[in-house]
């Protein structure tokens, strides 16, 4: 199993606000891209969230399934690859001090990629993780590539509700 974590400095609130954001998803998931909630009310279980991975020339449609959320600590979700089969993705967050830490566990469920799973495979998986992880603790920290503060997220170690706002609905 592809398991990888990293201490970001921000509460598990503030990062919770970020994976709670459907229309957030391709900025932190590696491969991804235009991501939307298409059904029921994301991060919800059963909820879908659709997006388009981009190899080259080819693009292809894509969706997300929540299995399981329990909300402000764990998310696990199975991502759908077309003929590349199906991956279970957990996302759990644990408070470290004043920060959170993030453990992000993947590994394939159904298909090719169950098929195929090897040491290569993890190896890449493990890149994957790196790369997501580094892109949520960007969204998360410094709101993205902008370095300015994510909406919702700038001071809310000294803001009265803690930084939580709209993307807490």
């Amino acid at each position: 199993m592809a398991v990888r974590h990293r201490l970001i400095k921000r509460r598990p609130d503030d990062v919770w606000a970020v994976l709670a954001d459907g229309n957030k998803y391709a900025e932190w998931v590696v491969g991804t891209s235009e991501s939307h909630p298409v059904e029921g009310r994301w991060p919800q279980r059963d909820a879908v969230i659709a997006y388009e991975i981009r190899l080259g020339p080819v693009r292809l449609s894509n969706k997300t399934v929540v299995r399981r959320c329990e909300e402000g600590s764990a998310l696990e979700l199975e991502a759908h690859a077309g003929p590349l089969g199906t991956a279970r993705i957990a996302v759990e967050l644990r408070p470290w001090g004043e920060h959170c830490l993030v453990i992000l566990d993947e590994h394939p469920l159904q298909g090719a990629g169950g098929r195929l799973h090897n040491v290569g495979f993890e190896a890449l998986i493990q890149l994957r993780h790196r790369a997501m992880l580094g892109r949520l603790a960007r969204l998360c920290e410094h709101g993205g590539r902008s370095g300015q503060p994510a909406d919702g997220l700038a001071g809310s170690a000294t803001s009265p509700n803690g930084g939580r706002g709209a993307a807490h609905a």
